[in-house]
């Protein structure tokens, strides 16, 4: 808006898209320039090296400032902030099909910040990344966002250091936005739990400091290559960002969302909160709450010391599951638009089913069942061979808050045989374009789902910056 002569404000219309974004997204995503994998992950190692980190398991009763809430039986911190660990009773579906369980689950209310920074450098968007240790992180220190804060971190509920660059997020940001968006996160172990997604481009200079650099979107692109080397914050704030698309899918927009809209009907998740003491089917002992059958995953505790962070020194609860998992898209091609199988995932802690990987679950969780109770697909994902496997690699979740949760993420092409054009129920045809349009608004794209999109990206960029073939329709 603009002031007239006479004083009234007159309303300024502005374009609603800016059409130039996702071209400078695909000019970064081709840009390898400057600073080789090998040299980056140098540098990683350097901070690790050079900050020292020690993280190591604790006795329950020897974390600090937690405790069992002797009324809900929850596991709390002293202050009431932060996160809670406490019982969930779930009921996925429509009696008589409803499935029941009982389990414990992450309580964090407050919406953190995934923001990352850009400007560009010779007509080239970067991006500014951080190295950054998380206790949970198998090898400690990834590639991670220029912020990265839960709500209580930067308002200094543990009277630490502040976080650096976060005024560039917050109000009155001194940038231009280029994603914002609340995302849910692993709505197998979080409740309900949301993280801003934010991508903010300056022009002026940015200070300087050892633990972050510029990267290009071709960079971190490479980097995906390599085991769990960039972190899953890093990986949902880029998977937000704009691509240029294709105008034609195997269905429209209107059918898929109909479609999430009828599966969201049919499946409703009912979380009720219960107390975290006596849960059926769980058992506590000095080092772990577990499951009785050793499946699924365990709340442990660990004393963690880190140079480089806002509080040198603490402990904390974290989720660990009892074994590696296997997130993997089933991808087609029709008529030169590249397609992905994806399934409606209700999950736990979520409000709604989301668009999720094909295959998404922990084998070992599975292995006590006939081929019949298996997840569809695990098989064929499973025993993929090489030749049609396009993409795999070992990645990290939320080192914040989960130990050692990794999966082997992979995008397996399928034949007309094994994943015919007429889905299974629960499962439909989305575009690759469409994937990522759903990705700009909340709670239509899960966690899982947007590391493989980023994944998608990653490879449709080398295979365009290689002189393969391109997809337009």
């Amino acid at each position: 808006m603009h002031s007239a002569r006479d004083g009234r404000i007159r309303p300024q219309l502005t374009e609603r898209v800016d059409a130039a974004l996702p071209e400078r997204i695909t000019r970064s995503a081709a840009a390898r320039r400057g600073e080789s994998v090998r040299d980056i992950t140098a540098w990683v190692q350097q901070r690790r090296r050079d900050v020292g980190f020690t993280v190591r398991r604790i006795p329950l009763e020897e974390l600090d400032g937690w405790s069992f809430s002797p009324e809900t039986g929850n596991l709390v911190h002293r202050t009431g902030r932060f996160f809670t660990v406490q019982g969930l009773r779930v009921s996925i579906g429509e009696p008589p099909q409803a499935v029941s369980w009982h389990q414990p689950v992450i309580a964090q209310p407050e919406v953190g910040i995934l923001g990352i920074l850009a400007r560009e450098f010779d007509g080239v968007l970067h991006f500014l990344m951080q190295a950054k240790m998380e206790p949970g992180n198998p090898n400690l220190v990834q590639i991670s966002p220029t912020v990265q804060a839960t709500y209580s971190n930067y308002t200094k509920i543990h009277n630490g250091a502040g976080v650096r660059y976060l005024d560039y997020f917050t109000a009155g940001s001194r940038g231009r936005v280029l994603s914002d968006v609340l995302q849910s996160e692993h709505g197998s172990w979080f409740r309900r739990k949301r993280n801003r997604n934010m991508v903010v481009e300056v022009t002026d200079p940015v200070p300087a400091h050892e633990d972050f650099r510029w990267l290009t979107l071709g960079q971190i692109h490479e980097l995906l290559g390599h085991d769990n080397t960039v972190n899953f914050d890093a990986r949902s704030a880029l998977a937000g960002l704009p691509r240029p698309a294709a105008s034609h899918a195997l269905h429209s927009d209107t059918h898929v969302l109909s479609w999430l809209a009828q599966q969201r009907s049919s499946t409703p998740i009912t979380g009720v909160p219960v107390s975290l003491t006596d849960l059926p089917g769980w058992t506590r002992d000095a080092y772990c709450l577990r499951h009785d059958d050793e499946r699924y995953f365990r709340v442990v505790a660990v004393s963690v010391r880190a140079g480089n962070r806002e509080v040198g020194a603490w402990t904390q609860p974290l989720f660990e599951p009892t074994g590696q998992g296997v997130v993997a898209f089933l991808t087609r091609t029709f008529d030169g638009v590249p397609h992905v199988l994806a399934g409606a995932r209700a999950e736990a802690g979520f409000g709604d089913a989301e668009l999720g990987p094909t295959v998404q679950c922990v084998p070992r969780n599975h292995a006590h069942l006939p081929a019949a109770g298996q997840p569809p697909f695990l098989d064929l994902v499973n025993n993929a061979p090489p030749e049609r496997i396009r993409y795999s690699a070992l990645h990290s979740e939320e080192g914040g808050r989960f130990l050692n949760a990794v999966s082997r993420y992979l995008l397996v092409e399928a034949r007309e045989s094994e994943a015919p054009v007429q889905e299974p129920p629960g499962f439909c045809w989305v575009s690759h374009d469409q994937l990522a349009a759903f990705t700009r608004y909340s709670h239509y794209v899960s966690a899982q789902a947007r590391t493989l999109l980023l994944c998608l990206n990653a490879r449709e960029a080398r295979r365009e910056g290689s002189g393969g073939p391109t997809r337009r329709a």
